[in-house]
């Protein structure tokens, strides 16, 4: 017991931390005892103590020098949560196997390519080291393990079936980014056309418009209305562009800051986003299925209803929905139903305020979570193809309007010219 006691010592733990963080990463090139060559990565206080190291292995040590650190720095690529399920999945599957803890992280670290991520897995791998469980290791980088993560962690260690959960959390996480995945395909085609639209008319308004514009001057035509109109968002396009690019990256910058910052803001951007025709279903859906997953995974692994509730609240990914969910944690804790509290909220569809009433009173009521998780996510896969079906003739529709009108504005004037001839 003392020696666990000094092992969690707050002085000896940043010690111990502080001296790991003076290694240096060192590239080494060494002869096996049959004369191969072999080569690797290894973290030392100096280039001696890697070679010393390298000979304790039974290997003749030929080139040891220091690791070249990127151009742009060490940093790495950005910790994704793809990336956060595949760790998930391997930590299952070694602790699954009878791998100790610290020796999964050693292997798991070693095979990364993402600096990032490398150094993130080593100084949870040396907090665990120094006396902190997985979840107090993981609370040191809560952007990458947010508080969902943290507390079914938690419950899992509680319950001694970590390696049970962390498979249950590689799942959920891996479909909560298959939809999101989803989503963002239906929102970036037709968000790319219309950009590639509105550059084209752009161009067109500064550089062809004006050229059009000189053989009107000299043929001294009156134009019809229609391209008058055109030419003079030419010349306004012409003198105050710089006016305009202003007002959308401001008008863009003020609506991603309000959003953050203000979450009357927020709600209201959401609840508006919700009742947008199709894709307010979609985001409807999304939210919902992000729900039933989330809390049914929380609620198997053993975490508090109340106390997963807001958690819960921060994965549907809808400031409104979170509103509800946050409502409905106060409803449960002074002792109403799950569903009665779900009803009230007005947001989530009969079909799943009886499903989770079935569910309480069965005792099933994460198996009845998971199963209208899995209804509604594929109710979103089939609602994003639907979406991706009648997108595509209406973008055409839409840059034939812009690009096709600004055309044939062009050449009226034209077009009278030849009729007096």
């Amino acid at each position: 017991m003392a020696t666990a006691a000094t092992a969690k010592n707050p002085r000896d733990v940043g010690a111990a931390r502080a001296e790991v963080s003076k290694l240096t990463a060192y590239d080494w090139v060494a002869l096996d005892r049959r004369g191969q060559k072999m080569h690797g990565e290894m973290q030392a206080k100096n280039a001696s103590l890697v070679k010393a190291e390298l000979r304790k292995q039974g290997m003749n040590p030929q080139t040891v020098k220091e690791k070249s650190k990127p151009l742009f720095g060490s940093a790495g690529s950005t910790i994704k949560p793809r990336d956060i399920a595949i760790f998930s999945r391997q930590l299952a599957t070694m602790m699954a196997a009878g791998v100790p803890m610290v020796q999964s992280f050693d292997i798991i670290a070693s095979g990364q390519r993402n600096v990032r991520m490398k150094n993130m897995l080593v100084d949870i791998k040396q907090a665990i080291e120094g006396g902190s469980t997985l979840h107090e290791a993981l609370a040191r980088h809560p952007v990458q393990f947010d508080e969902l993560f943290r507390n079914l962690v938690k419950a899992g260690e509680s319950a001694g079936v970590l390696d049970t959960v962390l498979d249950t959390v590689a799942t959920y996480k891996e479909r909560m980014e298959a939809i999101k995945a989803k989503i963002k395909k239906a929102l970036f085609y037709p968000a790319m056309v219309f950009a590639v639209a509105i550059l084209v008319s752009v161009i067109l308004l500064i550089f062809v418009v004006p050229v059009f514009q000189g053989v009107f001057k000299d043929a001294g035509t009156s134009l019809p209305a229609f391209t008058q109109m055109i030419v003079n968002m030419s010349e306004f396009m012409q003198s105050y562009w710089w006016l305009l690019l202003i007002i959308i990256v401001g008008s863009v910058v003020f609506i991603v800051s309000a959003y953050k910052r203000s979450e009357s803001f927020a709600h209201t951007v959401d609840r508006l986003s919700l009742k947008m025709p199709v894709i307010g279903n979609i985001l409807r859906q999304s939210a919902i299925a992000r729900f039933a997953r989330t809390l049914g995974v929380t609620f198997r692994a053993g975490v508090p209803l109340v106390e997963a509730m807001d958690a819960v609240a921060g994965a549907t990914g809808s400031v409104v929905y979170a509103k509800a969910i946050r409502q409905m944690r106060d409803d449960i804790a002074v002792g109403h139903q799950m569903q009665l509290a779900m009803r009230q909220t007005g947001l989530f569809p009969n079909m799943v305020v009886q499903m989770t009433a079935i569910g309480e009173e069965s005792g099933a009521l994460d198996a009845m979570l998971f199963k209208v998780a899995e209804f509604y996510e594929e109710e979103v896969n089939n609602a994003v193809d639907t979406l991706s079906t009648l997108l595509e003739p209406m973008i055409m529709v839409v840059i034939g309007i812009m690009v096709g009108g600004m055309v044939v504005g062009l050449y009226l004037p034209i077009f009278k010219l030849a009729g007096t001839f």
